[in-house]
C-alpha cells in the first residue's frame, strides 16, 4: 500500500464528533503502554502523526486518522492503566463501547498486545469483547524486534492460548521499528477494506 497522504482526521469521545462519512474504518484496541501509536505511525510512514507518550493512559480520546482519503485507522483509548480512577476508566469503557456498537464505518477491530508480555485479564476480556460483536479477532503482536525470531513461536501460542484463540494465524507478529511484517499487514487491511 503505497501511502500518499495521512492525516489527524477527528478526534472524538463521542458520536456527534465522529467524521459523517461513509469512509472505511480499522479500528486499533490495547493497553496504554503496547505501542499502538508507533504501530499506527510505522504503517504510515509517519514519525509522529500518532502521538506517542512517555506516559501511558495518555490518549483518552477515540483519535481518527484518514489515509489516502479513503479510509480512516481509527486508535482507541488504551485501557490498563493503573493509575487512572474508576470513574475514568468506566467513561474509557463506555467511549469505547459507544463506538463499537454505533459505528457503521467500522470493518475490523485489532487487538495490539505486547509480544514480550502474556496478555493480561484484560487484554482477554476486550478480545472477548471484540469477537462478541462479531469481527474477525486479528491480533498484531507487537515489538517483535525485541525478542530473537526463534521465540516467536513460543510467545504467540502464549498469546493463542490465553486469549483462546482458535486459529494461530490471526496473531502476527511485527516490529514498529524494523518494519517486520509490515507488508503483511497491509495485506490483511486491504483485505479488509475491500470487503
Amino acid at each position: 500500500m503505497k501511502i500518499i497522504k495521512s492525516d489527524l482526521h477527528a478526534i472524538a469521545v463521542g458520536p456527534k464528533q465522529y467524521p459523517q462519512d461513509e469512509l472505511p474504518e480499522i479500528a486499533f484496541a490495547g493497553r496504554s503502554n503496547v505501542g499502538k501509536s508507533s504501530f499506527i505511525n510505522s504503517m504510515i510512514d509517519r514519525a509522529n502523526l500518532a502521538r506517542t507518550s512517555g506516559k501511558p493512559g495518555k490518549t483518552r480520546t477515540i483519535n481518527f486518522y484518514i489515509i489516502n482519503d479513503s479510509f480512516r485507522f481509527v486508535d482507541l483509548p488504551g485501557y490498563g492503566y493503573a493509575i487512572a480512577s474508576k470513574t475514568e476508566k468506566e467513561k474509557w469503557g463506555e467511549i469505547i463501547e459507544r463506538y463499537l456498537t454505533d459505528r457503521k464505518n467500522l470493518k475490523e477491530v485489532i487487538l495490539i498486545v505486547d509480544i514480550r508480555h502474556e496478555p493480561t485479564d484484560q487484554d482477554l476480556m476486550m478480545y472477548q469483547w471484540i469477537k462478541s460483536f462479531g469481527y474477525t479477532g486479528i491480533v498484531i503482536a507487537t515489538k517483535a524486534d525485541k525478542i530473537s525470531k526463534g521465540n516467536w513461536q513460543k510467545h504467540v501460542n502464549i498469546i493463542k492460548k490465553k486469549l483462546e484463540i482458535k486459529d494461530i494465524n490471526l496473531i502476527i507478529p511485527y516490529s514498529s521499528e524494523k518494519k517486520i511484517n509490515k507488508d503483511k499487514v497491509w495485506e490483511v487491511f486491504q483485505g479488509i477494506l475491500q470487503q
